[in-house]
Order: structure tokens, then sequence, then C-alpha cells
């Protein structure tokens, strides 16, 4: 006996609420306003503008250490989106019983090597993660940085992961 397929709102409804406690359940981000938003399963972070995130204000231009938060956060949460992917699709998952204290796990931080290319300007930021590679133990993830112009990014990082244990499902 096969499964009726959900319904497409159903579906878009579990994927953002999967994503949204992912996001929420990081105090930084908040703290930093970077939102995602989701076409299938592609992620984009946004970074919205604040004057509070200016680094430089003679140039004025981002501070240098939100642009790398900016890279890293869009990393993890791209690599973390990654892995959730199948469980969520599958309905393994169940986004309605995540919440910031039993949420899957993140990736850990290696290293990240960050790339400035050139100044963050005073207007919102948007970022796309590449997952490179994933294993059980190890991910590297590309991940860049523009403003106006995709083809232009001021700044872009590699970074290096421990993969968290994964978690039990049901029944295990």
């Amino acid at each position: 006996m096969t499964r009726a397929p959900e319904p497409v709102q159903v579906v878009k409804q579990r994927r953002d609420a999967a994503l949204q406690a992912m996001v929420d359940g990081v105090p930084y981000i908040r703290f930093l306003g970077i939102h995602f938003e989701r076409r299938g399963d592609e992620l984009t972070g946004i970074l919205p503008y604040s004057h509070h995130l200016i680094g430089n204000p003679f140039l004025p231009a981002l501070h240098g250490g939100v642009t790398a938060a900016f890279l890293e956060v869009t990393a993890i949460i791209g690599l973390s989106w990654s892995m959730i992917w199948e469980d969520l699709e599958a309905g393994r998952l169940d986004p309605s019983s995540l919440s910031p204290q039993n949420m899957p796990r993140l990736p850990r931080t290696i290293d990240m090597s960050v790339d400035y290319l050139r100044s963050g300007l005073p207007r919102d930021a948007y970022a796309r993660a590449r997952v490179n590679r994933s294993g059980r133990r190890y991910a590297s993830v590309f991940v860049e940085c523009w403003q106006d112009n995709r083809a232009r990014p001021f700044a872009q990082a590699t970074g290096h992961f421990t993969m968290p244990t994964p978690m039990p499902r049901p029944g295990e």
C-alpha cells in the first residue's frame, strides 16, 4: 500500500518549521538578525543591514568579524539542512517536536578560512553555502556572500567541520 502524497502546503510548512527551529536554536544568529530564505533544498542566508554591524564608520564598512560570522553561520546551517533533508522529506523528523532543547546537534567548526574580497557596504548581505564533502565524521563547505550582485561577492570562505553523531531514530 502506497502512502498518499502530502499536500504541497503541508510539505512547505514542515520544511519552514524545521528551518526556523534550527535557526532559533542559536542565540547568536538571532542577535545578528540572520534569517534564511528557502527554495526547495536551497538556502540563502540574509544579513539585514543594521548600523551596529559597521566596523569602520569612516568608510562605512561591515565589520570583518560580522562578515566571518555570517559566512560561518551560513555554512553551518546549510550543512545541517543537508543532513536533515532526507529525514524531513521521509517524515521521520517531525518539526513540531523540534525546539532548542531537542534539536539535532549542529556540526562543530574545525577551521574557517575567510577571503575578504572587498568592503561590505552598509546594506543587506546574502550568502549561500555549497557542501563540497560530507561524511560521517567530517565535512567541507564553501560559502560566499554578496550584496547587490551575486557575481561580485565581497567575501568567501571554506570551512571544515566535525559532524555530530546522528540522533537515534524512533525504535532504535
